[in-house]
């Protein structure tokens, strides 16, 4: 996620004591990066000479440079209600709370601020920017699917309509977190708006993908695409559902290979325990990024997107995740 520091969509503020105000140069570009082995496992113990990064090829100058962990984020968490999600709909009932008492819990000692966004037909902004998970989690237990897909809407009002916490977005930073399997079907805004809506909003996008094992969805080049082009990344907790569940398709049954049903106990516990990992990852690593900032050598102000690169050339064989670019001026 980066952009210049100035960059700020003009929202109502909380009625909240406010944090002191942070001090950077108004065209310093911010750049959250994550870092990953081969297993996937996070690297936070990288310092600023580590890294390397690039604005249309030319190497910048770091000014700035935190890896504390847990700083302060604002998280939308987006909820997808449509049609699709009924067949294992508790489960990602249960996922999405999970998600809100682990990252708004009060062992993060209130850092983090989050909001809820449902979508089917329509796009609503469920539940405003709080650092209370009970409010959440209330909403979301009372919800049922039900309807059309509105997930690039549901986007737009997650980075327009919130309260907005003094700081955004560059201390807390902003995430968008998708829960749904991508579709849309009813939205009035274009693939191509909301991702550049997000960069200039400086927000990062996660999805944990509801498809299911087995299904192919449409909608996974549209997550896979928010996320590659914000720095996020995307989960798929159904897609080896059985890989660890003894007798599927193994065992020669009457009835067929099938030797699980969907409502089996096995079953369920095979999807609880997938989708509890799916979000262990997501929410390691919103709390687990490098913050960098730097200078941008250019004076070319005829450009609008320019692209960003993050490198570790010290470290084999680890994946470097940082969005791709930033729009410094207005449309």
């Amino acid at each position: 996620m980066c952009g210049l520091a100035f960059a700020q969509t003009p929202q109502p503020q909380q009625e909240e004591p406010q944090p002191a105000p942070i001090r950077v140069q108004v065209n310093e570009v911010i750049v959250p990066v994550t870092v990953t082995d081969s297993t996937g496992a996070f690297i936070s113990n990288l310092d600023r000479s580590d890294f390397r990064i690039f604005e249309n090829g030319r190497e910048q100058k770091i000014v700035f440079f935190n890896r504390e962990h847990n700083q302060p984020v604002v998280v939308g968490f987006l909820l997808d209600l449509s049609s699709s999600s009924r067949v294992h709909w508790k489960a990602f009932q249960d996922t999405a709370m999970e998600l809100v008492w682990m990252l708004l819990s009060e062992d993060r000692q209130r850092k983090y601020s989050g909001f809820l966004v449902t979508y089917s037909t329509d796009a609503e902004l469920a539940v405003n920017t709080t650092q209370d998970p009970d409010p959440i989690v209330d909403k979301i237990r009372k919800l049922k699917p039900g309807g059309g897909a509105a997930l690039l809407d549901a986007i737009h009002l997650g980075l327009t309509r919130h309260n907005l916490i003094r700081g955004e977005p560059i201390e807390p930073r902003r995430v968008l977190i998708v829960i749904g399997d991508g579709n849309d079907n009813a939205s009035k805004h274009s693939l191509d708006q909301i991702i550049e809506l997000a960069q200039r909003n400086l927000v990062t996008i996660y999805g944990v993908s509801t498809t299911a094992f087995g299904f192919a969805s449409e909608g996974d080049a549209t997550l896979r695409r928010l996320a590659d082009e914000t720095g996020g990344r995307v989960e798929y907790p159904l897609e080896n559902v059985y890989k660890d569940v003894s007798g599927y398709l193994s065992k020669t049954q009457d009835a067929g290979n099938y030797a699980l049903t969907v409502g089996s106990g096995e079953y369920a516990a095979a999807i609880s325990s997938n989708m509890f990992d799916a979000i262990v990852k997501v929410a390691g690593e919103v709390t687990t990024q490098y913050i960098l900032r730097y200078v941008p050598y250019t004076s070319d102000t005829t450009r609008q997107f320019r692209s960003v690169r993050v490198d570790v050339p010290g470290l084999a064989d680890v994946k470097v995740r940082a969005r791709r670019g930033y729009y410094p001026f207005a449309p």
